[in-house]
């Protein structure tokens, strides 16, 4: 992927008739190796050194055009000279400075504590933008206020117009736009109305909510929303608890968009992925072909959704659950004690996702543009790539193109099936492409700043401090646990399982490869650590998601199922304890020793078989 941001400082000299260009980092971090590298007219002929901090150096790399100093280190904070010299006469002459090598962490540090203090992502990684360019000058109070500026017109506006950045904001926009309309014209409700026709007992209305769940697999915001808002009347008619209905909308909206191959998720992770692996050298396999390879070490999210179907399909329940399902069967209404902010909020939603009134609730008008979608994904993908194997041709494909072109395809689809069976006008179709279009819109400005502070990351070369500091004391066989606990603790204070792994990923990606390389060497044999290093991220962050009451997901999916914020947290924590217990102890912790993902994974979902029968106690739900 091309940067259009400059990661370098380039500076022309015309010393002795020379015209110099010099590459060197933007900001020298005390005692962290780092190159320089000189192009110009240099004659073989003659001794280049470089003298820097009283040291002379000598060329690593000596070309007619090119001079490389490498692995430089610099013990002192504060602004230092450097020359290069040619037979003792000094040809260039310059001046850098040096900053602690801890302050090239605080960026990603302040985004995680803001977001923990403000309860608002977007802010808080706008200020640690802001800190990281005022690092990048060497804290210069004159440079306070053209740093702030920086960040915007600078890295934010670099990574907007970044070609690859750009396809997969397309990607999202138009997925959501999609969703928006098949929402709209009653397909949705149309698949809906098919599945709960025979309904009518509490364990078959649970098993066809957790199956709606899976079946609106693309957004976890659609399903929420979907799920929720047209799964009450049939939770109250059949007694089921507005909690458990929380509870299962939540538990198969997140974890479900994790693990699918086709999401809107796919174009933030694979983004963020993407960006993270410039930090590396030698690892062979593209972000696509990185996130598929981890979606079988995504053990919770696996988990959650067996579970959920365990729990509807037996009718046991454990923790504050049975007193709420004892509730509901006794018929005793549920009143949610919802404040009138989250009533205003759940009113604007619906006004964005509502079915038109008086048409046929067509399952086909949702069905036919998902095919669409599925299919022609499939088929961009395998046509722009090459190879005999299936990983060769994934590794080679052109899936940020396939992306684009898959869904652009399935929301002309849905548009025309709208307009010509009659069920939205053209007037109609666009606006609710655009109400679809708007609910992307916040995890867009999120990935967004998320991409401006991974560029403002790789110029401090936090990567490679976190590395020098941490590549030889992590053992890497416990890497992938520790990710998950630090992915967790952070999302759970923060409330965004986006902004953590906007944060995390370019961190841990490098790091992970560096742990491996002085573990036993980067090598095939050792990329299930990788694997699991990055679905840890995800996951870790996606279980905080279901437990903290911050939550964006856990907000929206309280206000779709009319339950009140805490009386979900609470009926959920059990459940959510015990799938991330047995993902963090019995799969991700042996994973990390080499242990072979499938076997573990039937060992977490036995373990839950077990949970649910010891500790579950049995409703009744003919």
């Amino acid at each position: 992927m091309k940067k259009i941001l400059i990661k370098s400082i380039f500076v022309f000299c015309f010393i002795c008739g020379q015209n110099i260009t010099i590459e060197v980092p933007k900001i020298i971090l005390q005692s962290i190796p780092f190159n320089i590298s000189f192009s110009g007219n240099f004659s073989e002929n003659f001794n280049y050194t470089l003298n820097i901090n009283d040291n002379t150096l000598s060329p690593e790399k000596q070309t007619k055009t090119t001079l490389s100093f490498q692995n430089i280190s610099v013990s002192k904070n504060g602004e230092f000279p450097f020359f290069l010299t040619r037979e003792s006469n000094i040809i260039y002459e310059g001046k850098k400075s040096v900053i602690p090598g801890w302050v090239s962490i605080l960026p990603p540090f302040i985004a995680i504590v803001f977001s923990f203090a403000t309860r608002s992502v977007v802010p808080s990684l706008f200020v640690a933008i802001w800190f990281g360019v005022w690092s990048i000058n060497a804290f210069t109070w004159g440079n306070i206020i053209s740093s702030l500026l920086n960040s915007f017109n600078i890295y934010i506006l670099n990574t907007f117009i970044d070609r690859d950045h750009a396809v997969l904001m397309l990607f999202t926009l138009m997925l959501g736009g999609m969703v928006g309309v098949i929402y709209r014209n009653g397909g949705m409700h149309g698949i809906i109305k098919h599945l709960i026709r025979k309904a009518d007992t509490p364990r078959k209305g649970q098993i066809s909510i957790w199956f709606f769940g899976l079946i609106i697999f693309f957004d976890d915001y659609s399903n929420t929303l979907i799920v929720g808002n047209t799964s009450r009347l049939l939770c109250d008619k059949l007694k089921i608890s507005r909690q458990k209905l929380a509870y299962i909308v939540d538990s198969t909206s997140a974890p479900v968009a994790t693990i699918a191959i086709i999401t809107t998720w796919i174009g933030f992770q694979i983004g963020i992925i993407s960006d993270a692996l410039l930090n590396i050298n030698g690892f062979n396999q593209s972000a696509y072909t990185l996130f598929l390879n981890s979606i079988p070490y995504s053990f919770y999210p696996f988990l959650a959704i067996v579970l959920v179907g365990l729990v509807v399909g037996t009718g046991r329940d454990f923790g504050p659950m049975v007193e709420a399902e004892k509730n509901a069967r006794k018929g005793i209404k549920y009143t949610p004690n919802v404040s009138s902010s989250q009533d205003k909020e759940t009113s604007s939603e619906e006004n964005d996702l509502y079915v038109k009134e008086n048409i046929k609730y067509l399952a086909s008008n949702a069905i036919i543009p998902i095919t669409v979608l599925i299919i022609s994904m499939f088929y961009f993908v395998f046509s722009s790539g090459q190879g005999s194997t299936l990983k060769d041709i994934l590794g080679s494909s052109d899936t940020f193109s396939a992306l684009m072109h898959s869904t652009l395809l399935s929301a002309i689809t849905a548009a025309l099936l709208s307009i010509t069976r009659g069920s939205l006008t053209v007037n109609e179709t666009l606006d609710a492409w655009f109400s679809g279009v708007k609910f992307m819109l916040m995890g867009l400005l999120v990935l967004l700043l998320a991409w401006a502070l991974a560029d403002v990351s790789k110029d401090l070369q936090t990567a490679g401090y976190i590395v020098s500091k941490l590549g030889n004391a992590i053992p890497m066989n416990l890497l992938p646990a520790i990710i998950f606990i630090v992915a967790a603790i952070t999302a759970f204070g923060s409330g965004s399982s986006w902004g953590v792994m906007a944060i995390l990923m370019p961190l841990v990606v490098p790091l992970a490869w560096a742990v491996m390389e002085n573990h036993g060497g980067a090598n095939p044999e050792n990329y299930h650590i990788m694997y699991s290093s990055v679905a840890c991220v995800l996951t870790g962050a996606v279980w905080a998601d279901h437990c903290s009451p911050i939550s964006d997901t856990t907000i929206l999916t309280s206000m779709a199922s009319g339950c009140e914020l805490m009386d979900h947290v609470w009926t959920q924590m059990p459940y959510a304890i015990s799938a991330g217990s047995a993902a963090l102890l019995l799969c991700t912790l042996p994973a990390g020793f080499g242990a072979p993902w499938w076997i573990l994974l039937i060992l977490g979902i036995v373990s839950q078989i077990l949970i649910i029968s010891f500790f579950g106690k049995k409703l009744n739900t003919k």
